[in-house]
């Protein structure tokens, strides 16, 4: 695997090997040792998930301020998303700041996010499905979530209209306070 470090500490862009052929394609997308090699991460995996999306679907800002933190691994495997990755710890030089990463079932790409960070996504294509391994279990009262439509964050969601009423979002996620009033209520990772 080949690791990118990327803009915010404790997120890496990790390109697998992908054969094709007649028969379709192989792909390998999770190597616990070359993680640890690349990274210092040693990601062990507690939880699998599947989600599975049409297109204009925006899921997150969401993140976990479990005792372990929790980490994640992404991969899109069918379809396509821009994954967005927001620096929400309070004492980071980069806090407020995301990076977008455009996943594609056809690249064998995966995003590593450390801990700390809030994570979320928009589904490009109808059917695209997303795996996520997690390091820690989902534990209801230690997640939360951040308005993925802050204006202070910014965001570029890469879709044709930026119009937040053309978004499909759960209601949860739309009613989420911005980040400014997650810090004020002190729950974010690291305060």
């Amino acid at each position: 695997m080949n690791f990118q470090k990327m803009d915010i500490e404790g997120v890496w862009l990790a390109e697998g090997l992908s054969i094709s052929d007649e028969r379709g394609s192989f792909r390998e997308w999770f190597k616990t040792d070359e993680i640890f090699e690349h990274t210092g991460i040693n990601f062990s995996t507690k939880q699998a998930n599947l989600s599975i999306s049409n297109r204009g679907v925006v899921r997150g800002i969401h993140y976990s301020i479990a005792p372990s933190g929790q980490a994640k691994w992404i991969t899109c495997v069918t379809g396509s998303i821009v994954d967005v990755i927001v620096d929400i710890r309070p004492n980071s030089q980069t806090y407020g700041k995301h990076v977008a990463i455009k996943l594609e079932a056809s690249n064998a790409c995966a995003v590593l996010i450390g801990v700390g960070l809030g994570h979320g996504f928009i589904s490009l294509e109808d059917n695209t499905c997303v795996s996520y391994l997690l390091s820690s279990p989902y534990s209801p009262k230690n997640e939360f979530e951040i308005n993925p439509c802050d204006p202070e964050l910014n965001i570029d969601w890469h879709a044709e209209s930026q119009s937040f009423s053309d978004f499909i979002m759960s209601q949860k996620d739309l009613n989420a306070p911005t980040l400014a009033e997650r810090a004020r209520s002190g729950l974010l990772p690291f305060k």
